[in-house]
C-alpha cells in the first residue's frame, strides 16, 4: 500500500469524523459512492483533483492539509476552523452579505 495515500486517507477520515459526518453524508455531498469515500479513507485509491476540491470545501480544510498534513492558515482561518458548523455557516452568510453589499459600503466611505 502507498504510504502517502494511507496518510491522506487518515487525514480525510479524521477530519470527517471531527466534522461529525458519516461516509454516506460526505459521499452524497461529493456526488460519489460511499465505496469511493471508504477507498479514499483506507488509502486504496488516489483522489481526483475535482473531488479533492469538493472534499476540502465540505471538510473546511485546505488542499495543503489533505495532501501534506500542514495547514497554511492565517489567524482568522485558524479561528474559523474551530467554530461549530452552525457558527461557521453564520460567518459564511456574513461574508456573503458583505460581498453582495460591498459597493454600497464603499460609496459611503
Amino acid at each position: 500500500m502507498n504510504k502517502l495515500l494511507v496518510d491522506i486517507g487518515n487525514r480525510i477520515n479524521n477530519r470527517r469524523r471531527a466534522m461529525g459526518y458519516t461516509q454516506e453524508q460526505v459521499a452524497d455531498m461529493m456526488d460519489v459512492s460511499i465505496q469511493m469515500v471508504s477507498n479514499l479513507e483506507r488509502g486504496n485509491k488516489a483522489i481526483r483533483i475535482d473531488n479533492l476540491l469538493k472534499l476540502c470545501q465540505i471538510l473546511q480544510v485546505s488542499t495543503d492539509y489533505i495532501l501534506t498534513g500542514e495547514q497554511s492558515e492565517n489567524e482568522l482561518s485558524k479561528k474559523i476552523s474551530k467554530l461549530s458548523e452552525r457558527d461557521y455557516q453564520l460567518v459564511c452568510r456574513l461574508v456573503d452579505f458583505c460581498e453582495e453589499n460591498r459597493e454600497k459600503y464603499e460609496d459611503k466611505e
